[in-house]
């Protein structure tokens, strides 16, 4: 029997890094299948450019893509808004198909007032004035993500906590 979904009006994701080791792609589709938004703000870096490789785009990640798509197709407007990782996408800013939307920033009014929304990337220094040196941290990061998850199944043959 198919549980039933919560009904919300508007939920924002941000930094998904589809793509990446990091990524919580399993975590994500069952949080994504518990509910039923009218409105789904993607805050940026849903899908992250800088790390993305035909090598790793596991089926986990695809999930989280049929489930936004999905969720189009049931009438849920998508708002997404273009982060650092996923700057390629900025060249198509403005772009209006259906029930989805590319944008750099968003004002949106709830419950009579105005919230502005837009990825933060734009106060990043190190995006701005050194995009390398930002691009080497994530690629240091993504290292660290294999590091502990390799700590991490040692632990677990131990009978240990898992360790962050």
């Amino acid at each position: 029997m198919a549980k039933q979904k919560r009904e919300v009006e508007v939920v924002i994701l941000s930094d998904i890094h589809l793509g990446t080791y990091g990524c919580h792609a399993k975590e994500l589709v069952a949080y994504l299948k518990s509910i039923s938004p009218k409105l789904l703000i993607l805050n940026g870096d849903v899908i992250d450019g800088w790390a993305f490789s035909k090598r790793y785009f596991p089926n986990s990640h695809m999930s989280v893509l049929s489930e936004f798509f999905k969720m189009m197709k049931k009438g849920t407007q998508v708002i997404y808004i273009t982060g650092n990782h996923d700057e390629f996408l900025r060249k198509f800013t403005d772009l209006h198909m259906g029930n989805i939307s590319l944008i750099d920033k968003l004002v949106l009014e709830l419950d009579h007032k105005r919230a502005w929304i837009f990825h933060g990337d734009v106060f990043d220094a190190s995006i701005t004035q050194a995009k390398w040196l930002a691009k080497l941290g994530g690629w240091g990061y993504d290292i660290l993500i294999l590091i502990n998850r390799f700590i991490n199944w040692v632990l677990a043959r131990f009978n240990k906590e898992p360790y962050s």
